[in-house]
């Protein structure tokens, strides 16, 4: 049985660690390759044609259970976060709950580009799920550096998320060579031309990368959060962990980088970041009445 584009594969070179599916056939050298995207993680690949096997529907299944319990377990510990973080808040704005006020919370507004339009429709869904305003856009990553600019005029976010595929290569180079990586050259562009709007670090929070990108050099140009620092794989909805905690934590108190990183599904090994004031806000009184 032949394998198309879009079927899902595994490498057998690799046991079929990752899952992915084949979004690209092409001939090189007179090698047969396959261009893949994870589908549970950030990473691009070429592989041999040969390489490839077919991954059936109920081991998709069985792999796709175990990162949906990995993703409830860090839904759960987010949910415990945002918990005490809105009691604080409770207990500030009623004046150690002495007074009975009705107050409102804005958390911070997110732009979420994604070269993945499978990825980003994840990500939304999660957003959604927790309660954060956000506008998506499937943007390719060679092109974000382009059109950010216009973008950022346009929808005015709290927080901008940059992200997509990437990789690292050995053969191109380095470790320490941005140009030995597939997109993360594009993604520091766009950083770039992010702080040309807004160079101040807490006036726009800024997370990007994807899988093994070059973490140093995107905090260097102004991120502030980035992956991936030991040059590992990211999980899908790692940066939508992030970004909810920046959302969630009032304006007046900074982020704490662990305590951002332990919701995560990667961890310190894929995530990294500087410290970083929170976007929440909150007002008073609320009015029950009021519809928009």
């Amino acid at each position: 049985m032949s394998i198309k584009i879009m079927d899902i594969v595994g490498r057998k070179s690799y046991h079929c660690d990752i899952v992915f599916r084949i979004t690209d056939i092409k001939e090189e050298n007179g090698q047969k390759l396959a261009v893949l995207y994870g589908e549970d993680f950030r990473l691009i690949a070429d592989a041999p044609y040969e390489d490839l096997v077919s991954i059936n529907k109920p081991m998709q299944r069985k792999i796709s259970q175990e990162f949906e319990f990995l993703e409830e377990q860090s839904l759960e510990l987010f949910r415990q976060d945002v918990n005490l973080l809105r009691q604080k808040q409770e207990y500030v704005a009623t004046n150690a709950y002495s007074k009975q006020m009705n107050y409102f919370q804005l958390p911070g507004k997110v732009l979420h580009l994604d070269g993945d339009p499978t990825y980003l429709k994840k990500c939304l869904t999660l957003y959604e799920k927790i309660g954060i305003p956000v506008t998506g856009i499937h943007c390719d990553e060679k092109e974000m550096y382009k059109k950010i600019g216009k973008l950022i005029e346009y929808y005015r976010p709290d927080i901008l998320v940059i992200t997509g595929h990437d990789a690292y290569s050995k053969t191109l180079g380095e470790k320490q060579d941005i140009n030995a990586y597939r997109h993360s050259k594009y993604f520091v562009q766009t950083v770039r031309e992010a702080r040309k709007k807004i160079p101040h670090l807490d006036q726009l929070v800024i997370f990007a990368g994807a899988c093994q990108s070059h973490f140093e050099s995107l905090i260097h140009a102004g991120a502030n959060f980035a992956s991936s620092p030991s040059r590992v794989n990211i999980h899908a909805l790692d940066p939508v962990y992030i970004v909810a905690k920046i959302s969630f934590t009032p304006f007046m108190e900074r982020v704490n980088v662990w305590e951002v990183l332990r919701s995560t599904l990667t961890g310190e090994k894929g995530l990294g970041g500087i410290e970083t004031k929170g976007v929440l806000r909150t007002g008073m009184p609320y009015n029950l009445n009021y519809t928009e």
